[in-house]
């Protein structure tokens, strides 16, 4: 039978992860807080109909409206003007943060090539992980005829731990798949 995450998370992990790493409080155990996913879209200076075109294919992906990053300051040598569009983000938290988990493990990693495991160096010294997504045809949302360039975009998942190590553990035991150490 296979539960849901979400439930694997408040039945088995939290368990777990107090065992571990002897938590005296339930306050102490890390939580998932929030998977933030941005794609920077450098080419958009050129053609702007690229941001609507990586908006949507984010929306698809997350089944969420993303919103659109501006650029803070113009820079010349860029084509920049300040407060022109250069990206999209979402933040997804609650039933949908969820439920992309689980399409990411399930169904989007096993499609990459040659995939060996999340890369463990990508945490920021904070509890938070960073991955990067080369291509967004790996999701089954998207139609692979309806892409005129492939585009990545970034995922952080935002955990309530402070310390890398208890964030690795977490994420480890919702199923991310790391490289393992040698």
């Amino acid at each position: 039978m296979s539960l849901n995450l979400k439930v694997k998370y408040e039945k088995l992990i939290k368990e777990e992860l107090t065992k571990q790493f002897k938590f005296k409080s339930v306050m102490q155990i890390p939580k998932l807080e929030k998977i933030v996913i941005n794609a920077g879209v450098g080419a958009a200076t050129q053609d702007a109909k690229l941001i609507e075109t990586v908006a949507k294919e984010v929306e698809q992906i997350t089944g969420q409206k993303p919103i659109l990053t501006k650029s803070k300051k113009a820079i010349a040598t860029f084509k920049l003007r300040e407060n022109q569009p250069i990206g999209v983000k979402v933040t997804l938290r609650g039933e949908r943060m969820w439920n992309f988990i689980e399409n990411l493990i399930n169904i989007a990693l096993p499609r990459v090539r040659d995939f060996k495991g999340l890369n463990n160096n990508a945490f920021d010294g904070h509890g938070n992980y960073t991955l990067g997504i080369k291509e967004q045809i790996i999701f089954t949302e998207i139609n692979y005829d309806d892409i005129k360039r492939v585009s990545g975009f970034d995922v952080t998942f935002v955990t309530s731990s402070k310390k890398d190590e208890i964030a690795r553990a977490l994420l480890t035991a919702v199923g991310l798949p790391f490289m393992k150490k040698r």
